[in-house]
């Protein structure tokens, strides 16, 4: 892999991580239910090409 692609894999990693700590803020202060926290993640999974939920 060259580093330019590393580099591009690394922030949208970080840019997911963040969305993901973003909604869980939500789910925390109640301003959205499991169901629509778990919909939510799914799709942030798909358009960010995540297979595995490391944070179940």
């Amino acid at each position: 892999m060259a580093k330019g692609e590393n580099e591009m894999d690394i922030k949208k990693l970080l840019r997911y991580t963040m969305q993901l700590a973003m909604l869980k803020q939500l789910l925390t202060k109640k301003l959205i239910d499991e169901n629509e926290y778990s919909l939510i993640q799914k799709r942030l999974m798909k358009d960010y090409g995540i297979v595995s939920n490391i944070t179940a």
